[in-house]
């Protein structure tokens, strides 16, 4: 009996310094390494809506091609963790976090991108389906440009286009707009071409983004920016930091005051919840906005409150006359169907926002739903495993360091049958 009392013992301990250890050394880079939303490190968010034109009409195809054309446009601009994605049938919402230059962003995600060369009386020779590249450049005098390779047939194309119009000016167009109108002083067979004009070379390397992601399906109107500073977003984010600590640390001394070393236990239990919810949203590759600590900070308190729910029947269990060890035992399994039950409805509810839901919405109801399942894992699992090695190591004969007392009983009690 005594080496079942040690061994328990020791397996407690061990549990117990294993998490603190996991929680104290990881929980901040963990933190830090979940990648964050607009609302968190500043940004950009723009909202596009697609327009039916008589030489296009938005449909579900073009939409999806629209989409695919942004993101391709969007992470060639080299941001991090960029979002786009789809708000009912003719919008597109677009997150651009940590960008500096918003409105150059804008230009080149919202651009129609239609390339056209022209000759002097107005004929389309070639357009930008002719095109299989196109890259920013300085030439040797320093001129910021941009190289054009053709597609065979392109490059066919635009050598009749010189050969006929030597002598001649030939314009190239983007979404209506002369970029420039050089002289053609002989056929160019090469299949290659440069677009003079460009300020500088990030202009040069946005055009060249523009060109080489092809035009855009339908028209684009951009109808919603809303830019989020830096600082802001720091502030935000440290509000939510300082909001979740008070908040964790709430709890802790909560438990603690109310239900001593079985609340103990609960917070070690919670340290654990907390490490793997951060594991998973990083294994996820989750984006964490402020909705999300706020499902983040309502799951840790739906936690808490299943562990409120064992302890109080524990106490009451107790109080009938039972010992600790069949006290716990009722506690959790009288416990379990409310708390079941309960859960339930939240993961139902969380499930519906999540798929009915759009943007921040849906990052809610990811933490809230993720928090909900480990939270019942953590109270159900693993707060029993560790209650019943403290009941069996004997360590604590007193009832009142367990949070329970009877009404006319107190002190020592028998701790197992």
């Amino acid at each position: 009996m005594k080496q079942l009392r040690k061994d328990s013992f020791i397996k407690l301990l061990a549990c117990i310094i294993a998490i603190v250890a996991v929680f104290a050394f990881f929980v901040s880079p963990l933190a830090h390494s979940i990648r964050q939303g607009l609302d968190l490190q500043g940004g950009t968010h723009v909202v596009l809506e697609a327009e039916d034109t008589p030489e296009a009409a938005v449909n579900e195809d073009a939409m999806e091609r629209v989409v695919k054309i942004m993101e391709k446009r969007v992470n060639e601009l080299g941001l991090t963790e960029p979002i786009i994605q789809r708000q009912g049938e003719r919008r597109i919402i677009v997150e651009l976090p940590g960008i500096k230059d918003p409105d150059k962003a804008i230009q080149v995600i919202g651009k129609t991108a239609m390339l056209e060369f022209k000759d002097e009386d107005g004929n389309t020779a070639l357009t930008g389906t002719d095109l299989q590249n196109a890259k920013e450049e300085t030439d040797q005098q320093g001129q910021n440009l941009v190289s054009l390779e053709f597609s065979s047939e392109g490059g066919q194309k635009f050598a009749d286009l010189t050969t006929k119009n030597v002598g001649r000016k030939i314009a190239i167009l983007l979404d209506g707009e002369v970029l420039t109108a050089p002289n053609v002083k002989e056929p160019i067979l090469g299949g290659k071409a440069v677009i003079t004009g460009s300020r500088t070379l990030e202009e040069a390397h946005n055009l060249a983004i523009l060109l080489r992601s092809g035009s855009l399906p339908v028209k684009v109107n951009i109808i919603e920016t809303r830019t989020v500073g830096p600082t802001l977003g720091q502030d935000s984010k440290d509000k939510s930091v300082f909001a979740f600590t008070v908040g964790i640390a709430a709890v802790l001394i909560f438990m603690v005051l109310f239900y001593r070393l079985s609340g103990f236990i609960a917070d070690i239990s919670l340290m654990a919840y907390v490490i793997m919810l951060l594991f998973i949203l990083k294994m996820l590759d989750a984006t964490l906005t402020l909705p999300g600590v706020a499902g983040i900070i309502l799951s840790v308190g739906m936690a808490v409150d299943a562990n409120v729910l064992i302890f109080e029947h524990f106490k009451e269990e107790y109080r009938l006359g039972k010992t600790l060890r069949l006290s716990m035992d009722a506690g959790f399994k009288r416990a379990f169907t409310t708390i079941f039950d309960s859960n339930i409805t939240t993961i139902i509810a969380a499930a519906v926002l999540f798929f009915f839901g759009t943007g921040t919405i849906k990052g809610f109801a990811i933490t809230l739903g993720l928090g909900v399942v480990l939270s019942m894992f953590t109270a159900i699992t693993l707060t029993q495993y560790m209650l019943k090695l403290l009941i069996a190591s004997n360590i604590f004969q007193n009832s009142k360091v367990y949070g329970a007392s009877r009404p006319a009983e107190e002190g020592k009690v028998k701790t197992n049958e």
